[in-house]
């Protein structure tokens, strides 16, 4: 049984009630509208020379660092901008997103390009260390100095699933959230989708990881059409923050620090100079002995930092030390 208990009103909006409700009014964000398919021979193609000047924009405004590999991948996520706005080739796209003074078409190019494979409780191994050595330990701490505040961020969140899924494992350590100051802020470069985050609205076979009575607790069920869906409930929408945010940035936005940090699987895309970076600003944003989890397929082998190896893909900050 979960630890955690809050009284949830069951109608808590007349679109979607817990297994009565109805999503008719809700936009199905999941289902993609229809879109005609051109087919390879007829789409533009980007050129070896056209490849290299949005490989170096990407790279300048979002760290991201495409290999030449990943040519046909850019064409492809492109190709429905180009189509959308009507330009004859990649260069003339180039041109617009350059002269763009407003930014927008940039936001639009790099939500085209992301990358957003997530899903509940993914690498069960962190959530298992989380809930079985980080937060008895964090919250034994708290319970003993009086200051029940727990911060901590998902950063590169995608659609809301590792948030939540935080979110989650939080709550059934805690007794109450009238007697903590919680929050979790979770953020991406992806303004597209963070809307898909903030709504909160999955299908089933998305969160059927979960045991029922954690469906029960944390979730509300579509009626009709949307019997496949779930939204997350108030509980667990009310503390997580959702906020665009570059990580190449050179400073982030925060005034204090973190209890821990995920950043799982997204500085993959990074180049070693750009992680360390990326790192050593977590680093500075954490609580002293604070925690950093990332990808398993990620390492922080090559790049300089302050950080103590724990186990693999999880590091911390030493107590008493800030570089």
């Amino acid at each position: 049984m979960i630890g955690y208990r809050e009284r949830v009103e069951v109608r808590v909006n007349q679109d979607f009630k817990m297994g009565t409700g109805n999503l008719n009014t809700y936009r199905d964000i999941s289902r993609p509208a229809n879109s005609s398919i051109i087919s390879s021979s007829s789409a533009v193609q980007i050129s070896e020379q056209e490849f290299g000047l949005f490989r170096q924009l990407i790279y300048n405004k979002s760290g991201i660092n495409l290999n030449p590999t990943k040519r046909n991948l850019l064409q492809t996520r492109l190709a429905k901008r180009l189509r959308q706005l009507k330009c004859e080739s990649f260069s003339q796209y180039y041109r617009y997103v350059k002269n763009d003074t407003t930014g927008e078409e940039l936001i639009a190019m790099l939500n085209a390009i992301s990358t957003n494979l997530t899903k509940f409780f993914r690498e069960e191994e962190h959530f298992n260390y989380l809930n079985n050595t980080v937060l008895p330990e964090l919250i034994s701490g708290k319970h003993k100095n009086g200051k029940r505040r727990l911060r901590t961020w998902s950063a590169g969140c995608s659609s809301g699933e590792e948030a939540y899924s935080l979110a989650i494992t939080i709550l059934t350590h805690i007794e109450t959230t009238l007697t903590w100051d919680l929050k979790i802020l979770a953020t991406d470069i992806s303004t597209d989708i963070l809307k898909k985050a903030s709504d909160g609205i999955y299908e089933e076979e998305k969160i059927n990881v979960m045991p029922k009575n954690i469906l029960s607790e944390f979730f509300l069920k579509g009626d009709g059409e949307y019997n496949d869906y779930y939204k997350v409930k108030p509980v667990l929408r009310n503390i997580v923050t959702f906020r665009r945010l570059n990580l190449i940035d050179e400073t982030y936005p925060f005034k204090g620090r973190f209890d821990f940090i995920f950043c799982r699987n997204v500085m993959i895309y990074f180049d070693k100079k750009t992680q360390e970076g990326i790192v050593n600003r977590f680093y500075n944003h954490l609580e002293e002995g604070g925690y950093l989890f990332i990808g398993h397929s990620e390492s922080l082998s090559g790049v300089k930092s302050s950080f103590k190896y724990v186990m693999p893909a999880v590091y911390r900050k030493d107590e008493g030390i800030k570089i």
